[in-house]
C-alpha cells in the first residue's frame, strides 16, 4: 500500500482546497491519470497520480484545505489484496469541518442534505449548492479576495526569489527578419487557426539552446543542481482576472513547431478557463516570458524558484541595425536572460544567448 499526498504544486504553495475526487475507493488508477482536483491561490489544478494502483481509501473530503504533504488517499500496489485491510470506519459526524462551519454561517440545516463526499459526508461544495445564491456584491467580492490571494502567493516567491537567488542579468538584441520571412512563408494558404505564432519559434529557439547550455536548464535543491533531463518550458500566460501562472510545454526540443503551436494554443486555453494539470505545474525547468505583445522593449525577469534560469522577450520592433557596412532599419527583439550565479556564469550565459541567437537566424531548421 502507498500514501498519495497533496503535492507542491509550485514554490509558492503551501496549502491547497480539495475541489473534487474524480476517482472512488477500488477504482484502478494509471500513472499520469487525473485523480482529483485541488484549488491553489492561482488556479483549480487536476492532480495526477504518480504511479499505478488501486485506490483503498480516500481520506480527505472535498472543501477541506490542507497542507501540501497531507495524506489525501491510500493505494494498493498493483497485484496487492487487501486482505484483513478495511477503510477506516467513519464517523459520527458526515460532515467535514470546513463544510460544517460553511453551514452555520449560511443557516444551512445539513440534516436535510444529502452528502455527496465519501461515505455519503456532507461536503462544502453540497452546503454551498444547498445555500441561496449570494448578491452580485458578494460574488464579486470573493473574485477580489482571489485576486488578492494570487498576487501574496505571487509576491512570496519572488520576494524569496531575490532573497535567495543571486540573480545575473544579460541582454542580446537579435536581428528577426529571416524570422520573420520564414514564418510568412510558412504561414502562407495555412487556415488562421492552424497559423504558427512567432512565440514558437522563440519557445523551440530556447528549448534547443539549453540542450547546449544544460546548467541554464533544471532545479536547484538542498544546496545543489538537478539538470533537467529535457527542456520542460514553463510559458507565463496572463489571467484574464490579473496574476499569471507559467505552465510547462514538455519536452519542447523534441517536438515539432506545428506540435508546438497546438500545445501551446491548448495551454493557454486550459490556463485561463482553470483546467491545468498537476505536472504541468510542476514540472517546469525554465521559464520563458514574452511581454512583446504588451509594447515593452525587453524583459528583466525574476528566476522562478526551484528553477535557475529565465528568458525573456520584448517586441519586434524597427531598429537601428548595421550589415554589410550599411545602416539600415531592421526588425529586432531584445531577448533577456536572467540566471542563478551559483550554477552558471555570465560567459556561460552570454554563449547560451549566442546560441539563440545562431538559431532564430535559421528559422527553417527549428
Amino acid at each position: 500500500m502507498f500514501e498519495f499526498r497533496l503535492p507542491s504544486l509550485g514554490a509558492d504553495m503551501d496549502a491547497g482546497k480539495l475541489l473534487e475526487w474524480t476517482v472512488k475507493p477500488g477504482d484502478a488508477v494509471r500513472k499520469g491519470q487525473v485523480v482529483a482536483v485541488v484549488d491553489t491561490a492561482k488556479a483549480a489544478i487536476d492532480v495526477e497520480i504518480w504511479q499505478d494502483g488501486t485506490v483503498f481509501e480516500l481520506l480527505v473530503e472535498p472543501g477541506e484545505r490542507i497542507p501540501v504533504g497531507t495524506v489525501l488517499a491510500t493505494l494498493l500496489e498493483p497485484g496487492e489484496q487487501p486482505g484483513e485491510l478495511r477503510p477506516r470506519p467513519p464517523g459520527r459526524a458526515r460532515i467535514s469541518p470546513a463544510a460544517r462551519k460553511r453551514a452555520e454561517a449560511l443557516g444551512v440545516d445539513v440534516a436535510r442534505l444529502k452528502g455527496s463526499g465519501a461515505g455519503g459526508a456532507v461536503t462544502l461544495a453540497d452546503v454551498e449548492a444547498a445555500a441561496a445564491p449570494r448578491p452580485a456584491a458578494a460574488a464579486a467580492e470573493a473574485g477580489r479576495d482571489r485576486q488578492a490571494a494570487m498576487r501574496g502567493v505571487i509576491a512570496a516567491a519572488m520576494s524569496r526569489a531575490k532573497r535567495e537567488i543571486p540573480h545575473y542579468y544579460l541582454l542580446e538584441t537579435i536581428p528577426m527578419a529571416r524570422a520573420q520571412r520564414w514564418l510568412a512563408q510558412a504561414n502562407e494558404g495555412r487556415p488562421i487557426e492552424r497559423r504558427l505564432l512567432m512565440a514558437v519559434l522563440q519557445i523551440r529557439a530556447v528549448a534547443l539552446a539549453l540542450a547546449e547550455y544544460p546548467e541554464l536548464n533544471g532545479h536547484f535543491r538542498d544546496g545543489r543542481f538537478v539538470p533537467g533531463a529535457a527542456a520542460h518550458v514553463g510559458v507565463a500566460i496572463a489571467l484574464r482576472g490579473g496574476g499569471l501562472v507559467a505552465p510547462a510545454l514538455h519536452d519542447a526540443g523534441a517536438k515539432s513547431l506545428d506540435q508546438l503551436m497546438g500545445e501551446l494554443a491548448d495551454l493557454v486555453r486550459r490556463t485561463r478557463a482553470g483546467t491545468l494539470r498537476s505536472s504541468e505545474i510542476a514540472d517546469p525547468t525554465v521559464t520563458l516570458t514574452n511581454l512583446g505583445d504588451e509594447g515593452v522593449e525587453a524583459v528583466m525577469g525574476v528566476i522562478y524558484p526551484p528553477q535557475v534560469a529565465l528568458v525573456g522577450f520584448g517586441r519586434v520592433a524597427l531598429r537601428p541595425w548595421v550589415e554589410d557596412g550599411a545602416l539600415l532599419a531592421l526588425p529586432t527583439v531584445v531577448a533577456s536572460l536572467a540566471a542563478d550565479h551559483r550554477v552558471s556564469d555570465g560567459h556561460r550565459g552570454a554563449l547560451f544567448l549566442a546560441a539563440l541567437r545562431e538559431r532564430l537566424q535559421h528559422p527553417e531548421e527549428l
